[in-house]
């Protein structure tokens, strides 16, 4: 396998980069920070439209570490006592079962608890269980995650937040086993890789196949979120030279 890039840094207005920044601010501090503002008075969050995760309230304090830990997009609006963030299903999931730092309440008005919002994300998209173990795997790792649908793929990753630095890699999410029915069988064909592959490399990013699979197949039930604890993570940095394979060359 092919040594992989370094990060591509983004520079400021004197002409370096960034890197010394983030090192000075590194992502896991950001996201304790973000925690520990959040947790006392745990900010809530109302379900949106369907596939379109939840919008979130916080006060121009709270805004401030919600941006710095990169999570969500502000939305414009005219009240300045609160501000509010669109957030997909994986982020808002992340902030109220992984660092249960926001509640979360229907369009109703109707606090949900997390297996009412485990359940609401998987009824508006199937694949939601694979979907979140995989960003929530590259969160722990203290990368920021995003949508990769500009890329043709499910998100793309950073190593720190999108303002210092480029995205390193657009990430494919591929379930494997039983336990996931017909969602299997994603890049088992060459062509779908090299497409891929080349999809990647012609933003200047590395592809990263990310593969889900139970580890206790038996005892795994995708209908509760106690399934992320035995759902195994694989991950491949695909780095392949296309025109090395007959008839793909461009």
């Amino acid at each position: 396998m092919d040594l992989l890039p370094g990060p591509r840094w983004k520079k400021g207005k004197d002409g370096k980069d960034f890197s010394a920044l983030a090192a000075a601010n590194p992502m896991s501090a950001i996201v304790a920070e973000l925690k520990a503002s959040f947790i006392s008075s745990k900010p809530m969050a109302i379900l949106s439209g369907p596939g379109s995760g939840a919008v979130l309230g916080v006060d121009p304090e709270q805004a401030v570490i919600l941006n710095r830990a990169a999570f969500g997009h502000a939305i414009e609006n005219a009240a300045a006592q609160k501000l509010w963030f669109q957030l997909s299903p994986e982020e808002i999931f992340y902030l109220s079962h992984a660092l249960n730092c926001v509640r979360v309440e229907s369009q109703d008005k109707k606090q949900m608890c997390e297996k009412q919002l485990w359940d609401h994300f998987r009824s508006m998209s199937e694949s939601f269980p694979e979907m979140y173990k995989a960003y929530s795997h590259l969160r722990l790792k203290n990368w920021v995650v995003r949508s990769g649908l500009q890329y043709g793929a499910d998100f793309v990753s950073y190593r720190h937040h999108p303002a210092l630095v480029h995205s390193e890699f657009t990430v494919i999410v591929v379930p494997e086993g039983t336990l996931f029915g017909n969602r299997c069988g994603r890049l088992e064909v060459l062509s779908d890789l090299l497409c891929a592959l080349r999809a990647s490399g012609s933003v200047a990013k590395t592809l990263l196949v990310v593969t889900i699979s139970s580890s206790r197949s038996s005892s795994c039930e995708l209908s509760s979120p106690d399934c992320l604890e035995q759902l195994a993570v694989h991950e491949n940095n695909n780095k392949m030279d296309t025109t090395a394979v007959p008839g793909t060359a461009v």
